[in-house]
């Protein structure tokens, strides 16, 4: 509920910004209906760099890797011994 919140406040923050933008003519018109256009650009290059970010720092764990390895190989054998072809090794 709490990233919700964050999330509005921010969307409020942007929109009273970019209302007192047009209404103060600091930024010509054509630039200003433009400013939507760059926020959603920007947030879609944001979750892009956070994906890429997130993929960059993801943990390998080898002892979980040697311990599914292990859980595959029993149910390799268990399947064989009870008749199923489980493929080739």
């Amino acid at each position: 509920m709490k990233h919700i919140v964050k999330i509005l406040s921010l969307l409020v923050a942007i929109s009273a910004f970019w209302i007192g933008l047009l209404q103060a003519a600091i930024v010509p018109r054509s630039h200003t209906w433009l400013l939507p256009i760059y926020f959603v650009v920007s947030l879609g290059c944001y979750g892009l760099l956070m994906v890429g970010i997130g993929l960059m720092q993801f943990p390998t764990c080898p002892q979980e890797a040697v311990l599914l390895q292990q859980d595959i190989a029993e149910a390799k054998d268990f399947f064989k011994h009870k008749g199923v072809d489980v493929g080739s090794d």
